[in-house]
């Protein structure tokens, strides 16, 4: 606190640059962007992050996951399994501030935005201030980015944590000590996202070698403990692959657990559909979409239909400047850049994707952009800079306006909006010993998250209609039941359903109680009213 007061005493707003006035702005634009109605927009909650912090929350009462395995390197839940990173991201805020929508999705908020710092001070590290502000600002205002880090899917932690595995390297290129750092955040990335396995690898490889080649690592005692960080955090994913293989059993430890899945989804990688895989992948880049509308807004793509020009022209660069760098044994952005986009690339043409499992390429494409506009104008005019820069503040407020007007209601559907409410509502008035018919278009894992439902309860309870499954759906557990038969309504049970067909006036004729909730209706019997 002495420390605080002392630097505020000595802050002499005369010494503030125009630099650090216009990264200040690039900043209060990037948060603004991800916390204004943050936890509202999008709406309630999707069923991916509802089961991380389900999941989240069985560790924190149980330090047990949602299968009973303790303490997991990997998460069994929905059969065929899920990253465990954000999971355990969650625990302290969910033990702070107890099992919100906002509160879930605290951790991905905070990952996207140390990203926006962490692209400067690397950008600034290698490059002129200019194409470091240039990065920030694109990614601050990047509509894929500015998405991601509103809601909490797992994957979606990837991308920012091989950006802080790449900051801390080349900080400890410098002082060796922050190469553990490199090491923690490269090794957690792989908990982050299982698709990014096969490319974190090639990533450090290519770090370590060029660090080598450049002598820029020193053989000193922060190389090695670092070596042994991300082999600690590596192994047990190692381990993971060979159970799940047949290789050798489930390792069930008091302090870690490395679980057999109920269905394990073999290597999706395909040299035969390359060709495929990589038109698939352009079409992605090209359009800026997937078709899923939680990754996209039509009209302004990923990072706006222009950027994907200026990228063409920062790669060329990037190429032509690696190339010159290797030749003189110089440590420059461009390898290390390079590096992260090709490995991004091969998880786009070896597997089919969509936006999200090849999300590990677009912060390269965007650094790249930034370098590719710069150059482009300086060629141009170096004053008619302000012409992308108004065009982009431009697509900027119009993306802001869409997203929390338009898209806010359009989105509200896929992410179930009104049923978190429409829980509450049930839960209230259900009795010891009753039951709530939870329309199967929920999805469980929502319950699990609203319902709060007790992991002992969970486990003695839940069946399953299609075990061993990929995609487990359940029939029942504790007091929700998800298979029923319409037509034969349970006069002392409570209904929650999507409000269509004729349900609404179904259940008023047969004498229940209905509270509309939008997309969802609650159906109460009279007696518990």
């Amino acid at each position: 606190m002495n420390k605080v007061l002392g630097w505020l005493k000595s802050f002499d707003v005369a010494k503030v640059t125009v630099v650090q006035i216009v990264l200040a702005i690039v900043l209060l634009l990037g948060i603004f962007a991800r916390v204004y109605m943050f936890g509202s927009v999008p709406g309630d909650i999707n069923q991916d992050e509802a089961f991380a912090a389900y999941n989240a929350y069985t560790l924190l009462h149980h330090a047990a996951d949602s299968y009973g395995y303790r303490l997991p390197v990997y998460l069994t839940a929905w059969g065929s399994g899920m990253n465990a990173l954000e999971s355990y991201l969650m625990i302290p805020f969910v033990a702070l501030f107890g099992m919100h929508v906002w509160v879930i999705r605290m951790p991905m908020l905070l990952v996207g935005l140390l990203s926006l710092v962490a692209v400067f001070y690397l950008m600034r590290r290698f490059t002129n201030v200019r194409i470091a502000l240039a990065a920030t600002f694109l990614l601050a205002i990047s509509p894929w980015h500015v998405m991601l880090s509103r809601w909490a899917l797992e994957s979606n932690l990837a991308p920012g944590f091989v950006l802080f595995g790449l900051f801390f390297f080349v900080k400890g290129l410098e002082k060796p000590k922050f190469l553990i750092a490199s090491a923690a955040f490269y090794g957690l990335s792989l908990y982050a996202y299982a698709t990014i396995w096969i490319a974190v690898p090639f990533i450090v490889l290519v770090n370590v070698l060029y660090g080598l080649w450049t002598k820029s690592i020193n053989n000193n005692r922060y190389t090695w403990i670092s070596l042994g960080v991300l082999a600690m955090l590596a192994l047990p994913l190692i381990l993971f692959m060979l159970v799940n293989k047949g290789v050798i059993a489930e390792i069930r430890l008091p302090f870690i657990s490395i679980p057999k899945l109920v269905y394990f989804r073999a290597s999706e990688i395909s040299f035969q559909k390359i060709p495929e895989n990589f038109m698939n992948l352009w079409n992605i880049l090209k359009n800026q979409s997937d078709g899923l509308p939680w990754n996209y807004i039509r009209n302004f793509g990923l990072f706006y239909p222009v950027t994907l020009a200026f990228f063409f022209v920062g790669l060329v660069e990037n190429i032509w400047q690696a190339v010159r760098d290797v030749r003189a044994r110089k440590l420059g952005l461009s390898v290390f850049m390079l590096a992260w986009l090709f490995a991004a690339f091969a998880i786009g043409i070896l597997i089919s994707v969509n936006v999200n499992r090849v999300n590990l390429i677009f912060i390269p494409i965007i650094v790249m952009a930034a370098q590719g506009i710069i150059l482009a104008f300086s060629y141009i005019h170096p004053k008619m800079i302000y012409v992308p820069l108004v065009a982009y503040l431009l697509s900027f407020a119009n993306f802001e306006r869409e997203y929390f007007t338009k898209y806010k209601d359009q989105i509200a559907s896929n992410f179930c909006e009104g049923v978190g409410d429409a829980m509450d509502f049930a839960q209230s008035l259900v009795r010891p010993g009753g039951k709530i018919y939870v329309d199967p278009n929920v999805s469980y894992p929502r319950v699990l998250f609203y319902g709060k439902v007790d992991l002992n309860s969970y486990l003695s309870t839940v069946r399953y209609i299609n075990f061993p499954s990929a995609f487990l759906y359940v029939h029942e557990f504790d007091r929700y039941v998800f298979t029923f038969d319409l037509g034969r309504v349970d006069s002392h049970a409570i209904y929650l359903l999507e409000n269509k067909d004729s349900r609404l006036s179904m259940f008023e004729q047969q004498g229940f109680t209905v509270r509309n909730f939008g997309k969802y209706i609650v159906a109460v019997p009279a007696k518990l009213l």
